[in-house]
């Protein structure tokens, strides 16, 4: 069977982070993917170190071939891969544990055909998040090359790394890097596959760690000044001739000054973002961090931290989408378990927060219009004050409104992934025992608290 997902990673002395970056595809959640090292003429050990993964894992393919450039090592891979969709990076960076999963589940719950992503800008110990379409549903291939003409230069649509693509869009139209282009060459083929793909999909959760910094052109690549220019004004040429098969000539007309403006923005040698963005944060805290020698540890107490932390990661991931705080994505999932109607005090004791807090999510979830929140007590007062010897309502009624339906349904399916990870590997015989023997244990643990 062939795997769903191909995952192509050029290699060229790379020796000091291809162990970061393998090791970050290998230990994806999802797991039905073949991965292809091309290894581009190393002179240091990364031929070594990718054979020796291969020899590990039956999912590595490795490739040895003369050096010449990244363009002809993926072009290699291309011609080897074999998944549905296919998928890049760069040997010196790495991706999040949940990436995989989350390109291939966009591209099949919505049926696209270039799903693109955020990613991190990792400068030294600083990282910062980087995106730039907030769209959450389907884009045509005018609107999609509508946001990047705001932006033409930019990293983001530019790059390989941080989208999915369908493999039969680019063998049915025998799409490659050209060796010939050492400048942008990512971006010529990303504006040859839009031609081509239908719809398109931004996902607004980071799941690429970006780490290489590139030097000028003719510094780094030893070209003359005249070579460098007309490399340039070739890639502007078609980048123009994009516009003009994607839009129509009217459309053309008015957005003419948006395409010229990519000449004047690519000028500065490439599409290297600025040293660090704003809103950086130190490398390792913008996301959810667990340590080993907890995870290792041995009690019920363990075993509940495990339980929280594993659903917390998926959570996050619903809170990076929707830009939410953690803790009121968190919150938003205790409401659809609990029903709609609750004491604050039971409340914060579910949650196990305080109620201040609980107020203040509740607070925040309402300004967003995810939530509408019925006070009984309020409407109490206003009819007639309660006898003393009558107890005081403290129920508080919450209601979901139409915003937060997308965020509910994701809610849903990371609870879903959360059981499909607890039980990876069970067989159905042994999944439903499992049920059986919790279920027996929750009872006992209801009988001792009630």
């Amino acid at each position: 069977m062939h795997p769903i997902v191909s995952i192509i990673v050029p290699v060229y002395n790379a020796e000091k982070t291809l162990a970061r970056c393998v090791d970050s595809i290998l230990n994806q959640t999802y797991q039905d993917y073949e991965l292809l090292l091309v290894n581009d003429g190393s002179t240091d050990s990364s031929g070594g170190l990718c054979d020796s993964y291969a020899a590990r894992d039956s999912r590595v393919r490795v490739f040895h071939k003369e050096n010449a450039g990244v363009s002809n090592a993926r072009n290699l891979a291309l011609a080897q891969a074999k998944g549905t969709y296919l998928q890049f990076l760069d040997s010196d960076d790495w991706i999040t544990p949940e990436a995989t999963l989350s390109l291939v589940r966009a591209a099949e719950d919505h049926q696209c055909d270039l799903v693109i992503s955020d990613f991190y800008r990792v400068v030294g110990e600083r990282v910062s998040h980087k995106g730039d379409i907030d769209e959450d549903s389907v884009l045509t291939r005018e609107e999609y090359a509508a946001h990047m003409m705001e932006n033409p230069a930019d990293f983001y649509y530019g790059v390989l790394w941080n989208k999915l693509y369908r493999r039969e869009i680019v063998e049915a139209h025998h799409l490659r890097m050209d060796p010939e282009i050492s400048w942008c060459e990512d971006f010529m083929f990303n504006l040859e596959y839009i031609r081509h793909a239908q719809r398109f999909y931004a996902l607004q959760v980071p799941i690429y760690y970006y780490v290489k910094t590139k030097g000028s052109l003719v510094n780094s690549q030893g070209l003359s000044i005249s070579k460098t220019v007309r490399m340039k004004l070739t890639v502007f040429e078609y980048y123009q001739r994009f516009f003009k098969t994607v839009l129509d000539e009217e459309e053309y007309e008015k957005s003419r000054l948006k395409v010229y403006r990519f000449l004047v923005d690519a000028a500065g040698d490439g599409a290297v973002p600025p040293t660090i963005l704003p809103g950086s944060t130190r490398l390792g805290s913008e996301r959810l961090q667990v340590s080993p020698d907890i995870l290792a540890g041995d009690s019920p107490l363990h075993d509940s931290f495990r339980l929280r932390k594993l659903l917390d990661r998926h959570l996050e991931l619903v809170a990076l989408k929707h830009d939410l705080p953690l803790k009121d994505t968190r919150l938003l999932l205790y409401l659809t378990q609990i029903g709609p109607s609750i004491s604050r005090k039971d409340l914060a004791d579910f949650t196990n927060q305080s109620r201040s807090s609980v107020t203040l999510s509740l607070q925040r979830l309402s300004a967003r219009d995810l939530v509408k929140l019925d006070d009984p007590r309020r409407e109490e007062s206003r009819k007639e004050a309660p006898r003393k010897d009558e107890p005081e309502k403290k129920r508080l009624l919450v209601t979901f409104l139409p915003a937060a339906e997308p965020i509910l349904a994701d809610l849903d399916g990371a609870l879903q992934d959360v059981q499909q990870e607890l039980l990876a590997g069970f067989t159905k015989e042994e999944a439903e025992a499992c049920s059986q023997f919790n279920s027996r244990i929750q009872d006992n643990i209801r009988k001792v608290l009630s």
